[in-house]
């Protein structure tokens, strides 16, 4: 393997990490605003933690056609 394709897959290996660590930040942003908008939720209507997730999402559902 010459120099030059030692090189190539260094910067190869570098962009490939590069993107798997910008996918795991989205990845943990979404998580986190998932959560928060859960806690919302939850804040807002309490009566829905002890429903189904199918269960919430009707509730939500007729409440948004009024």
């Amino acid at each position: 393997m010459t120099e030059d394709e030692k090189k190539l897959l260094q910067a190869k290996h570098r962009l490939e990490e590069a993107e798997a660590r910008s996918r795991e930040k989205e990845r943990k942003e979404r998580t986190r605003r998932l959560i928060q908008e859960g806690a919302i939720l939850e804040k807002v209507f309490p009566q829905t933690l002890t429903m189904e997730l199918s269960v919430v999402e009707s509730y939500l559902q007729t409440l948004t056609n009024v």
